[in-house]
């Protein structure tokens, strides 16, 4: 099996040209002309191939009269109207079908385009659905989010404004959800992500990641096998609540990422009850590493010493200082830290846990 793609290149700005709602346009025309296509089809084809057939019969019974073929679809329209066509009113029985034949054709024609259009209109869901598949249909390299509840709407709203394009899936969106979609110009596919149907609206093979984000672990499980069997390459990351299943799902799987949700939030909340921010953000080579926003304090290991020192001797990277209104980013070797600085750190996640309890003097 190839392995997943591991990196996630930044463009340069949101891909949202005016093309794409051209291509987009143009597919949820064709879409409409499928729904309409039918009594469109009978009617050409009884005023164009059946008016000639009609015109080389009557020419036939009368020599006479030879009407032109670019005539010829009117005259079906006069009969369909009950109209006199500039013909001899005929005496063959094979010539007066048509004569009947034409109005019961046009009602078929009106009846059933007539039915088309209002299930049409009073179901304009169906049409709104139509349209944002035809959106989704026109991405490239864009990540799927199924699953938008609220930490679905969050990685959603970051994806957006790190430049990535976004299809979202979710069978029961929250009220309020497709408006803020809207205004992001994300497409909402309402259906079950675990369908292959619904993974193909979203256009999953020419998608760059997955990402597996409800609140149940087995909608998740089942969503990420369909997933894996219909793109073996894609990355995919998923929330997952168990942190022993989440281990093993990642192995199974050949997942890129699966997050527990209370791993994730542990470090979160521990460090708000510190008065601190700490978050756990990325593994490298099997390492985890936070970033930690720490407030100097008297008795700190810290205190005294300079940015350089510390950087070299204590395994950590200061990557901000902040005295007062100053605030310096990559502060210089020589800087001196004092009580009431406050600093931001990173390091490895278990240096950060021995970094906060020294800074209070333990």
């Amino acid at each position: 099996m190839p392995p997943p793609r591991s990196q996630l290149a930044v463009p340069a700005h949101k891909r949202r040209h005016l093309a794409r709602y051209l291509r987009a346009a143009w597919r949820d025309y064709l879409a409409l002309w499928r729904e309409f296509n039918h009594p469109i089809l009978v009617f050409l084809f009884f005023t164009c191939v059946i008016g000639f057939i009609y015109g080389e019969l009557h020419a036939i019974a009368y020599p006479d009269e030879n009407l032109p073929i670019i005539d010829r679809p009117y005259a079906m329209l006069q009969m369909m109207i009950l109209e006199s066509p500039p013909l001899t009113l005929p005496r063959e029985p094979h010539l007066i079908f048509f004569w009947y034949l034409m109005p019961v054709v046009l009602v078929y024609v009106v009846g059933r385009g007539a039915s088309d259009f209002v299930r049409l209109f009073l179901n304009r869901s169906e049409r709104r659905d139509a349209w944002r598949i035809a959106l989704a249909s026109t991405m490239k390299n864009h990540v799927i989010v199924f699953g938008a509840g609220h930490v679905g709407v969050r990685v959603i709203a970051e994806l957006d404004r790190m430049g990535y394009d976004v299809v979202v899936i979710d069978n029961d969106p929250d009220p309020g959800l497709e408006d803020f979609l809207h205004e992001l110009r994300v497409p909402l596919i309402i259906a079950d992500g675990r369908i292959a149907s619904t993974l193909e609206k979203a256009n999953l093979n020419n998608a760059l990641a997955f990402v597996a984000c409800t609140g149940n672990d087995n909608v998740n499980l089942q969503a990420i096998m369909r997933v894996r069997d219909m793109n073996p390459t894609i990355r995919i990351v998923s929330r997952i609540w168990d942190e022993a299943f989440a281990k093993q799902l990642k192995g199974f799987f050949n997942i890129e990422a699966v997050l527990s949700s209370s791993d994730l939030s542990a470090p979160v909340f521990a460090g708000a009850a510190l008065g601190i921010e700490i978050t756990k953000t990325v593994t490298v080579a099997g390492v985890e590493y936070s970033l930690i926003r720490l407030l100097i304090e008297q008795g700190s290991f810290m205190r005294g010493r300079t940015v350089g020192d510390l950087q070299r001797n204590e395994d950590m990277d200061i990557v901000l200082h902040v005295r007062g209104n100053i605030t310096e980013v990559q502060p210089a070797h020589d800087k001196i830290v004092e009580a009431g600085d406050t600093i931001v750190i990173f390091a490895r996640h278990e240096r950060i846990l021995s970094i906060v309890a020294r800074n209070k003097g333990h």
